[in-house]
């Protein structure tokens, strides 16, 4: 008879144990199932993604920003970020949008180009082009649809492109020639992406604005009317966030503000004598394809057999290094690049590259070395998932992607950032709590199932 009891109470526990295991399971795949299902207003948050195009690091530093310091009193401020090596807007924006080095993305250049052809596209022209973007990687917005989220680009480099044929719920396409610097169309430009949340519930949009990245060409960063610039970019951040109260987006809308590059002062004649490759080798002769009136950064292909003669040559220019691609520094992720040409021309910090004659105008320039302060950006964030009066230490850009997705709520394609590197400016996870939980029971099954073994 007792052992009868004991037989029945065994089985009694046995099957609580089997109803608690299945009730972890249970918790743990809904701890780790993103609910990027379409939920009510109130159940899921939403992101805006901004960036000021050519924004450095320091921009801040010398004008008075009420806006922007308030974010750092309200929200997360990085002391700066590094963005892939090429220091372009193309480039860089591509590899914020997929968390992907440019090697993996493709896009390789603000320039659309073929190095069979010699066709060279401009950069706006490029924008619609989606041969030139479509290369195997998802940009964040596929992939937010692909899981049930709407999302939309507002002038946002890659956002114009088809992928896989897939394309984005909704894109506005900058056109070429269209100024980058009405201070009132930045304002009505927050009030359509802001409306798109409050009123068609999308859950992603990323807005890009074209300064302080034309003046500080036109001008150079040092001049008056980049301060200008920087006031405006400010005012600009304070009607974004009484436009937010406004609509009732506080508790629901995260914001990120970046960039894409810096911006250093160019050295210029009668200064300095400036870079012209000619002097050095006959591109004529040696070269089939060439791309180097273009800043800091040049791309080349010698001819069939001359290599060898044209890195020997280059190695002999001033203010420059020259590297075939296959000895590229690791940290430049561009060797395994398949568009990449077998050549590779890097400028010193404000030299820029000029073929045949010197053509160049700007006051200031990119492409330069993303080790180098001046290429460095800015980050700022603010909403209900980010912490207040957070100073982050500086990181790659790379690492925005996954941060975008944790904010979003899913599940990230495969890429080159890391969410370590960004967890700590957020308030919490949002999977955290239901993690605990499942944790908690497996725990508990585990300690029932000793004691019955016992």
């Amino acid at each position: 008879m007792l052992a009868h009891n004991r037989f029945i109470m065994a089985s009694a526990g046995l099957r609580l144990v089997l109803l608690l295991l299945l009730l972890s399971v249970s918790l743990y795949q809904a701890a780790a199932k993103p609910s990027g299902s379409r939920g009510g207003q109130g159940s899921r948050k939403r992101l805006l993604l901004i960036s000021f195009d050519g924004f450095r690091w320091d921009y801040d530093q010398d004008v008075d920003t009420p806006n922007l310091d308030q974010l750092v009193r309200d929200g997360v401020k990085a002391k700066y970020i590094t963005p892939p090596m090429l220091t372009m807007t193309s480039p860089s924006h591509f590899t914020t949008i997929t968390g992907r080095w440019v090697e993996d993305h493709e896009v390789v250049h603000n320039m659309m180009f073929n190095t069979q052809t010699n066709q060279k596209v401009p950069h706006k022209e490029t924008l619609r082009r989606s041969e030139w973007w479509d290369n195997g990687v998802l940009p964040l917005w596929i992939t937010a649809q692909n899981q049930g989220l709407k999302t939309a680009s507002f002038y946002y480099p890659g956002g114009g492109a088809n992928y896989s044929g897939q394309a984005v719920n909704r894109a506005v396409v900058e056109e070429s020639g269209h100024p980058d610097d009405n201070e009132t169309e930045w304002r009505q430009n927050i009030d359509t992406v802001l409306s798109w949340f409050s009123e068609e519930d999308f859950d992603l949009v990323t807005l890009y604005y074209g300064e302080p990245d034309n003046v500080g060409h036109a001008r150079g960063p040092d001049h008056p009317d980049r301060k200008a610039i920087i006031r405006q970019i400010d005012r600009t951040v304070g009607y974004l966030r009484d436009s937010i109260r406004r609509r009732g987006l506080e508790a629901h809308l995260n914001v990120i503000i970046t960039s894409d590059h810096g911006m250093t002062t160019v050295k210029k004649r009668p200064l300095v004598d400036e870079i012209v490759l000619n002097k050095y080798l006959n591109l004529l002769k040696l070269a089939s394809f060439e791309i180097l009136d273009y800043g800091g950064f040049g791309i080349l292909t010698p001819r069939p057999g001359r290599e060898q003669e044209v890195l020997e040559a280059l190695a002999k220019a001033p203010n420059l290094t020259v590297y075939s691609k296959e000895d590229m520094p690791e940290s430049f992720h561009l060797a395994r690049s398949r568009r990449m040409p077998p050549v590779v021309v890097v400028a010193d910090l404000g030299f820029n590259l000029n073929s045949r004659f010197i053509v160049y105008v700007n006051k200031g320039d990119h492409g330069f070395h993303n080790g180098e302060m001046d290429m460095k950006m800015i980050f700022r964030a603010f909403g209900p998932d980010f912490k207040k009066n957070f100073l982050s230490e500086p990181f790659d850009s790379v690492h925005i992607y996954p941060l975008m997705c944790r904010l979003l709520d899913i599940r990230a394609e495969p890429n080159n950032g890391s969410l370590e590197q960004t967890s700590d400016m957020l308030i919490h996870t949002h999977d955290g709590g239901a993690r605990m939980s499942a944790t908690m029971v497996t725990t508990f099954v585990f300690v029932a199932i000793c004691t019955l073994i016992l």
